[in-house]
């Protein structure tokens, strides 16, 4: 039986290929039908640094190392915390090659707990990305003022999201993306996602938080009054489970539930 074939891309330094090993292993065991085109958009990663993650991908899935170069992102504000590289997904359908109409960006912090197809199959006819929201009313209309825009465009996370490459490369303007982080560096607070959402947040169609970029802040505040919201409720729907911020699985410290995914799929690596 032909398998399935879905495009996939993630951003990152050679200090996440760990945890994009973790990542891929959980796509892998939940997607048994479908094979992948994984791209890598890198600066500087070796081809030693990845031979793990190639072995993870087996026969079937193939990763792509695609060097991004002359990307004019030295005056972009960066941390330890957010790399250049976090930029990288903004500018994907100039790197990505032609042939490819759309691809589905992963955050390496995250598990893959269902199968992609659905979510792959979306329809973006009309729009550049799919992509959850997080933030409620109060954090929404903060986000309006401080990045000015537009009064009815979500405020994303851009940890998940599927991309129209071939109507980002028909009208996508890249001056438009280094003019607003000329205008905006000091008020940039997650910087990518503040792009994306400010830019382009008439052309993103949303997706269920709780189905397909669900996180530990999202399950705390919603499973106390949601009786049938509990570990058993997102083991049975939400796709993807998102680490998101500083709170990390493979960390001592992390706070929270959700761990017990990151931790089944790593047992199944030893």
């Amino acid at each position: 039986m032909q398998k399935n074939q879905i495009n996939i891309l993630v951003t990152l330094d050679e200090n996440y290929i760990p945890y994009l090993n973790v990542m891929l292993k959980s796509l892998l065991d939940s997607n048994r039908d479908c094979c992948f085109d994984v791209y890598l958009l890198h600066s500087a990663i070796s081809d030693k640094a990845v031979e793990s993650t190639k072995n993870i991908l087996g026969s079937d899935s193939v990763l792509h190392m695609v060097k991004a170069t002359d990307i004019g992102l030295d005056d972009a504000p960066t941390t330890a915390r957010y790399p250049q590289e976090i930029y990288y997904r903004i500018f994907a359908a100039k790197y990505l090659p032609d042939t490819i109409d759309k691809i589905l960006y992963l955050d390496p912090d995250l598990i893959v707990n269902g199968s992609l197809k659905e979510l792959y199959n979306t329809n973006l006819d009309n729009y550049y990305f799919a992509a959850a929201s997080h933030t409620g009313p109060v954090l929404r209309k903060f986000n309006e003022i401080r990045l000015d825009m537009d009064e009815d465009a979500p405020y994303i996370n851009s940890g998940v999201m599927l991309m129209n490459l071939k109507r980002l490369r028909e009208e996508q303007n890249y001056n438009d993306v280094f003019e607003f982080i000329d205008k905006r560096k000091m008020l940039l607070m997650l910087p990518d996602q503040d792009i994306i959402s400010a830019l382009y947040g008439s052309k993103i169609l949303a997706l269920d938080s709780f189905k397909y970029n669900m996180t530990e802040r999202l399950f705390r505040l919603h499973a106390p009054f949601e009786k049938d919201l509990d570990l058993d409720w997102v083991r049975n729907n939400s796709i993807i489970i998102h680490y998101c911020g500083k709170n990390k699985p493979w960390k001592d410290n992390y706070l929270g539930q959700l761990d017990v995914f990151y931790n089944d799929t790593l047992k199944k690596m030893e």
